[in-house]
């Protein structure tokens, strides 16, 4: 689970550029639900990142399996 979007709301203080707020909300975009939607991705990317590098001898391992024509699957085969 990324985050628990049924968490309650926390109301903060965040500095943006004016101009930039301005276009936004004459676009009628709802900052919090953008800012909201900006860090999920954030966290999202950090997570894989994350998850990636914790990972990666077991998937340097299996691709090295893989590329010598051996793969988990092929010690199951009854054929």
């Amino acid at each position: 689970m990324l985050y628990d979007k049924n968490a309650p709301k926390r109301a903060v203080n965040i500095s943006v550029n004016s101009d930039l707020a301005a276009k936004a909300k004459a676009l009628g975009v709802n900052l919090s639900e953008a800012l909201e939607g900006k860090l999920a991705e954030l966290v999202a990317a950090h997570d894989r990142q994350k998850w990636r590098e914790e990972n990666a001898a077991a998937i340097e391992a299996y691709n090295d399996r893989v590329s010598r024509g051996r793969i988990l699957s092929d010690f199951d085969r009854l054929f």
